[in-house]
């Protein structure tokens, strides 16, 4: 007869394994010497041993009474059910690792290359994070609403980069982004936006990339919300006669004029 430190040496388990295995009702409990003491015999060696093996190979132990007592066509189908359900949480824990890695990989999470490109074309000028940070998100709120906008609208902003015009006007923003709000440099970036705006409504370009109203006016709240000096911009602009940000559209205004007293030499032609 064995001690119960003699039988957990036997299976290659601990003495606590042996008690718990006993709480869950595993391992029935023996009987005991005339000592008080635990006695196992053979038996129950055999029956640890297999209880530490089949959890020693994944077996969860909630499903290792079913299998101990199963006959053995039982114990096979029992297993192999085991096993279908591993591979499954296996394909799941890689998902999970994939979508870690995305996370990781910062906006590779929420948008596909073709903004993530866009947005390190942006860092390559020069843009500062913070600035990063708004465009992000409101591409991100883009690519949950309008999926299928995403393309042709990049296509259309990295031309935008190859323009002077807005070169410059992401440089002005990047500076922008220290200056209070009352700086009186931001009229800069007006005129800057309102010749561009102009430009493009002469030469036909309406900006509108098919944005429903709903998602422009959520777009346009997160920036106000993010940035307290695009709630100045849209103010100045709107003086001007423009009004919105994700879209902006021309209220009725003498355009001639607004070219003319914007120093364009082409205005009225």
């Amino acid at each position: 007869m064995l001690t119960i430190s003699q039988l957990a040496a036997h299976a290659g388990v601990t003495v606590r394994a042996v008690r718990h295995y006993h709480k869950i009702g595993l391992l029935a409990e023996p009987g005991r010497d005339q000592s008080g003491y635990r006695s196992y015999d053979a038996a129950a060696v055999v029956r640890l041993i297999r209880i530490h093996t089949l959890a020693d190979a994944g077996v969860p132990l909630a499903r290792v009474q079913d299998l101990l007592d199963a006959t053995p066509e039982d114990f096979s189908g029992g297993v192999e059910k085991i096993d279908k359900e591993l591979r499954s949480e296996i394909r799941r824990l890689q998902d999970t690792r994939k979508r870690l890695a995305r996370l990781a990989a910062g906006e590779s999470l929420a948008l596909p290359q073709s903004v993530v490109g866009y947005l390190d074309a942006l860092r390559g000028l020069g843009m500062r994070e913070e600035y990063i940070e708004m465009e992000r998100d409101g591409w991100i709120l883009v690519a949950a609403q309008a999926p299928d906008l995403i393309d042709a609208v990049i296509v259309q902003k990295h031309e935008a980069l190859q323009h002077p015009d807005m070169l410059k006007l992401y440089s002005l923003v990047n500076e922008a982004l220290d200056w209070p709000l009352d700086d009186p440099r931001i009229v800069e970036i007006v005129d800057l936006m309102e010749r561009m705006l102009i430009a493009a409504v002469e030469a036909g370009v309406t900006g509108n990339f098919g944005l429903d109203d709903e998602l422009v006016s959520l777009m346009d709240t997160a920036i106000l919300e993010t940035s307290p000096g695009a709630e100045r911009l849209l103010a100045l602009l709107e003086e001007r006669g423009w009004k919105g940000w994700t879209r902006i559209e021309q209220v009725p205004a003498n355009l001639a004029e607004r070219a003319a007293a914007l120093g364009d030499p082409g205005a009225g032609v």
